[in-house]
């Protein structure tokens, strides 16, 4: 039996897996024109090409995601009012 990157779920990849994308826009719930204008305006994971293909790798797509969950929370937390 053959397995597929597709049938592998995200978080067993490894780093250096070459993801297109469509896997993007999948794994990370978004329209492929999101991350297409992310790439333009320099937000979003780190895509490059190979020949004509636009892909990432896993890694970048986890430290764009981790980036993300960290720019959300605050960096001082508020004082508490008593």
């Amino acid at each position: 039996m053959s397995v597929t990157s597709s049938t592998v779920p995200f978080y067993q990849r490894h780093d250096e897996e070459l993801l297109t994308l469509s896997d993007v826009a999948e794994i990370l719930k978004t329209p492929e024109n999101t991350l297409r204008w992310w790439r333009q305006v320099g937000k979003g994971p780190q895509f490059f090409k190979i020949g004509r293909r636009l892909v990432t790798t896993a890694g970048d797509v986890r430290q764009f995601t981790r980036e993300q969950r960290l720019a959300a929370r605050p960096l001082i937390p508020e004082p508490r009012r008593y």
